[in-house]
């Protein structure tokens, strides 16, 4: 997902286009802007649609704000959007090593924050969720657990394995070359393989086809395409295809964020609407539309969405739950998501830009050796070859 928001990744791309929008930098704040609507949608739906927090179904407690939480997961399906666009616009130019060292110096320094601070939090009150063994832990500082059946310390870091998925198989495109032709290719292979994964016996197929997501990516894809190439009837075809998919997948998504019986009694127009005015709004930024969105404080509000998506779901709830009985619902509630801000920006300001930038910078130097001793043969790295069995009985061994 990726949910993290960095200059880097940010930057308009286009055919001689000048970004009105773009801060001096380069940034695209409208990007922004749609992470932190992303955010507060997720984080509205954890606070006021789930009712392990408050002991009591949270329509009872906030019956308006409820009707409108109850879409907010998808929030995460507009992340997904935008990670399409965002990947590969910051992938473009890159070679594999790089694209891995990008992803992995942005994801996990927050990540890392995250899982220790929510693990702590459920430990001194497991009263929404206990942590069953303290390896589960260290198995989430991976973000793999996924993949191995382990428990996600946060349920919010579903999304993560998720990114993960997308990134290894863009990582394929990266490694032909990330060109105009490449990208067209992946869209409609992945595409392909959502559509056939579901009745096919492949556990590998089902596994990375990622049927209810892969709409998101695709169409994130194509929309930057057309941002820096121009549109055309092919990269609209892909756009449209993919609507169509996202929305057929509602329905199962509305049943896992809800639960069924809970879906049975909420509309799904509203839904399918706010699909479609996310696929509106990115097809604005592709097109150059909303360059001229240019407020600075966006920049620094969409920073703030990876951490806070990071921290906000277990812990907060678990805060709401201590204190439901002593503090008021609506004091409460402002008062869980002011701290959860303050984190967040202290995570980015403390943890995420000093600690990213310290792990590029090594994993930059990794690479760089790698890319050395590859070129100059097996015995021309920075040690030196180990001498034949002869040589090195002559050699004296210094005491």
């Amino acid at each position: 997902m990726s949910l993290r928001s960095s200059a880097g990744e940010s930057r308009a791309g286009g055919k001689g286009r000048t970004s009105a929008g773009a801060a001096p930098g380069g940034r695209l704040a409208v990007l922004d802007g749609v992470r932190v609507l992303a955010a507060l949608g997720v984080l509205l739906y954890h606070y006021f649609a789930l009712a392990s927090a408050w002991g009591e179904p949270p329509r009872n407690i906030f019956p308006i704000a409820n009707r409108f939480a109850v879409y907010g997961w998808l929030g995460v399906e507009i992340f997904f959007l935008v990670s399409g666009f965002v990947i590969c616009m910051s992938a473009w130019g890159r070679g594999v090593g790089d694209f891995a060292v990008s992803r992995i110096s942005r994801l996990f320094p927050a990540y890392w924050v995250a899982v220790v601070f929510t693990a702590l939090v459920l430990f001194t009150w497991p009263e929404v969720r206990e942590v069953k063994a303290f390896s589960h832990v260290v198995v989430n500082l991976s973000m793999l657990q996924g993949g191995l059946g382990v428990p996600n310390i946060d349920d919010a870091y579903w999304t993560l394995f998720v990114e993960l998925k997308f990134y290894v198989l863009f990582a394929l495109v990266v490694m032909r070359g990330v060109t105009y032709r490449n990208c067209v290719l992946f869209c409609a292979a992945w595409t392909l393989a959502g559509v056939v994964a579901p009745s096919a016996d492949s556990g590998v197929l089902s596994f990375f086809a990622a049927g209810a997501s892969s709409p998101y990516f695709i169409a994130g894809i194509a929309f930057y395409l057309m941002r820096r190439f121009g549109q055309n009837a092919v990269l609209w075809a892909v756009v449209g295809v993919q609507f169509l998919l996202a929305q057929h997948h509602v329905h199962a998504r509305m049943i896992s964020s809800l639960g069924r019986a809970a879906t049975g009694q909420t509309p799904a127009w509203p839904a399918h609407l706010i699909i479609a005015l996310g696929f509106v709004l990115m097809a604005a930024i592709a097109l150059g539309s909303l360059d001229r969105v240019q407020w600075r404080w966006l920049q620094h509000a969409g920073a703030l969405t990876y951490p806070l998506y990071l921290i906000h779901m277990l812990a907060g709830l678990t805060f709401i739950h201590h204190f439901r009985r002593d503090v008021a619902p609506v004091p409460l509630v402002i008062g869980v998501i002011a701290g959860m801000l303050l984190l967040a920006w202290l995570i980015h300001r403390f943890v995420e830009r000093p600690l990213g930038r310290l792990l590029r910078d090594r994993l930059r130097r990794g690479m760089q050796d790698i890319r050395s001793a590859t070129a100059s043969g097996p015995s021309t790295g920075r040690f030196p070859a180990q001498p034949s069995a002869p040589e090195a009985e002559r050699i004296p061994v210094s005491r």
